[in-house]
């Protein structure tokens, strides 16, 4: 398959032009262009622009394709989720539809926990089998790029065997994977209570041997009530970035811990969830430029009130959008549903959440320079919808619209 493309004749390019994250009203501005072509050589973007940029070229060395009728836009970015994991858990999913909390379940051993038995148990094949079908799925929903977090294993061989098969599925899968250290997923059942000793453990006997197999770019950590406190993140967030690792935080998901306002703190490259987050915490991390990547489908799943996604953007914030896609608070690789859920409950209009899932998804993982949208010199991850506009994505709810991937300039989903 030639690496060298063209395509032509679309009825819309969705560019989202840029090299940095896009804040507060800027995330309207989508590069809109109608008609026009796209040229890809060697894997990179050549050109974009109207037709005229394919005057001077020879196309039969290239292969072309008609985007008559359709739309092209960036590839998808997936900047949250925990998509490497062993077993599954229906029962809990139907605990909750009977009224049951998602922390009680927890706090009763459910939850997280019962991820972690079951991916210390699953065999590095069964993992990357699992990770294969997943990682195939969300091509299909037209991502090009995911963040992958460990945080099923709690112990030192379970989470380098995570972080090992992402290694592996990222030479074998043409989607890119961001890798992620989350060893304070939670505490487990042989820290239960002394959380502090267990941050201790993760700093002094895990944290160096990821960082020295250079197996993760960023640390994350669950800064929640009765799992890690706000002294206990920074504690570690700052042994990683120490040690290398950019950091994340899963934070404010369930009540206003202060999770915004550390990640500002320590200019992370993101904060996430941020379902609780007070004004103050929104503020600073737009001032710090500190990605806020929303959930929407964890609170849909949850019975959650949603993150403030429009307050947010009206007050300077770079949002970005993820699935979270994860065993137990939110199964899913859709990014149909996200993005209707994003704007019919948080307020976002169609145009912010591509840019959320596009340039904002790429700054929320560093990728910024090198991915989220259609500009000379980055990389060519581009899908092309079946239809003429890019305002049949929330339209067409929940089913997916992709009809072609390519990756790397390398047609990698579709038939053409």
């Amino acid at each position: 398959m030639k690496k060298n493309i063209i395509i032509k004749n679309a009825s819309e390019i969705v560019t989202c032009s840029g090299f940095s994250a896009k804040q507060g009203s800027s995330m309207s501005d989508i590069g809109l262009l109608h008609g026009g072509a796209i040229v890809v050589e060697n894997g990179i973007i050549k050109n974009v622009g109207d037709s005229s940029i394919l005057k001077n070229i020879d196309e039969s060395n290239y292969t072309v394709i008609d985007a008559t009728g359709k739309t092209v836009l960036p590839g998808y970015i997936d900047p949250h989720t925990h998509f490497v994991f062993g077993g599954y858990r229906p029962d809990e999913y139907d605990m909750r539809l009977k009224g049951k909390p998602y922390m009680e379940i927890m706090e009763k051993g459910g939850g997280i926990i019962n991820s972690v038995h079951a991916t210390r148990k699953a065999s590095k094949d069964e993992l990357l089998k699992a990770g294969t079908k997943r990682l195939d799925s969300m091509l299909s929903f037209g991502v090009t790029t995911v963040e992958g977090k460990s945080g099923y294993g709690l112990d030192l061989d379970t989470e380098i065997k995570q972080l090992e098969v992402m290694k592996d599925l990222n030479n074998s899968h043409c989607v890119d994977i961001a890798p992620t250290f989350l060893g304070a997923h939670a505490v487990p059942k042989e820290y239960i209570g002394k959380s502090s000793e267990y941050i201790d453990y993760v700093i002094e006997s895990v944290l160096p041997v990821v960082a020295e197999k250079k197996l993760a770019e960023f640390c994350d950590i669950f800064c929640e009530q009765n799992v890690f406190s706000v002294d206990e993140s920074r504690k570690l967030l700052k042994r990683a970035k120490d040690l290398g690792l950019k950091p994340k935080i899963h934070a404010d998901e369930i009540i206003q811990l202060g999770g915004a306002e550390l990640a500002a703190e320590l200019s992370a490259v993101s904060a996430d969830h941020l379902l609780k987050s007070s004004d103050a915490g929104i503020k600073a991390m737009a001032e710090k430029n500190v990605v806020a990547t929303l959930l929407p489908g964890t609170a849909f799943s949850l019975k959650e009130s949603y993150a403030r996604g429009r307050y947010m953007i009206d007050n300077g914030s770079a949002v970005a959008l993820a699935t979270d896609m994860n065993p137990g608070s939110c199964f899913t690789e859709s990014i149909p549903l996200i993005f209707s859920l994003a704007t019919l409950y948080m307020d976002i209009t169609t145009e912010e959440a591509i840019t959320a899932l596009t340039i904002n998804a790429a700054a929320a993982i560093s990728r910024e320079k090198d991915i989220g949208s259609i500009d000379t010199g980055k990389k060519a991850d581009i899908q092309i919808l079946e239809f003429p506009s890019y305002k049949f994505i929330p339209y067409h709810i929940g089913v997916s619209t992709v009809e072609t991937v390519i990756k790397d300039g390398k047609i990698v989903y579709g038939n053409h």
